[in-house]
């Protein structure tokens, strides 16, 4: 699968992402579009785009994006509280698809 990985996560995600192909949107040249450009431009090369905004949801109409978005919901998007989730991220990449939302918190 290849993933976007947004420039409020840490680029190094894509060391723990194996199996997939994995960019960030600093290494796409696309750091400072708006999320509406930005999810345009990553539909066109990308299956997944990986963010951490969690009103990403609400600002955009993800149904109609050939492209499926998965929101890390940590205490933060520093790397130390995202790596965690990587093995439910792992899971959830097995059956997203174009125009899927899906959030990924925590286990409790």
């Amino acid at each position: 699968m290849r993933i976007l990985i947004d420039e409020c996560l840490d680029w190094r995600l894509c060391h723990a992402l194996i199996k997939h192909d994995c960019s960030s949107v600093h290494d796409a040249g696309w750091e400072g579009l708006t999320n509406g450009r930005l999810l345009q431009e990553a539909e066109k090369e990308f299956d997944v785009f990986l963010t951490g905004d969690r009103n990403l949801r609400f600002q955009q109409n993800i149904a109609r994006l050939q492209l499926a978005v998965i929101v890390l919901e940590t205490r933060s998007t520093r790397l130390v509280d995202t790596l965690p989730l990587i093995p439910l991220l792992l899971t959830v990449l097995k059956t997203i698809g174009p125009g899927e939302i899906v959030r990924i918190v925590p286990e409790s």
